[in-house]
C-alpha cells in the first residue's frame, strides 16, 4: 500500500447575490399576422397570450428583444 493523500477541492464560495434588476413585460396585442421573427421574439420572451405578463432580468439581450416588438408590449421597470 502506498500512502497517498487525497486532495479534496472545495467549491468556490458563492458571492452574495447582488440585487438583479428586472423588467416586467405584458403582451397587449396579438402577434398573429406579424413577421415570423417578431413571433419568435415574443415566444423567446416567454409570452404566450394577450395580457400574459412575465418578469425578466434586465439585460441588453432582453432589452433588444423588447425594443424589437415594443409596439406589441407594455414594459414596466
Amino acid at each position: 500500500m502506498t500512502n497517498e493523500k487525497k486532495v479534496v477541492k472545495k467549491a468556490p464560495a458563492k458571492k452574495a447575490a447582488a440585487k438583479k434588476n428586472t423588467v416586467t413585460v405584458t403582451l397587449l396585442k396579438s402577434y398573429f399576422g406579424r413577421l415570423p421573427s417578431h413571433r419568435a421574439t415574443i415566444t423567446g420572451l416567454g409570452l404566450k397570450r394577450i395580457n400574459h405578463t412575465v418578469t425578466l432580468e434586465d439585460t441588453p439581450l432582453v432589452r433588444g428583444m423588447i425594443n424589437k416588438v415594443a409596439y406589441l408590449l407594455k414594459v414596466e421597470d
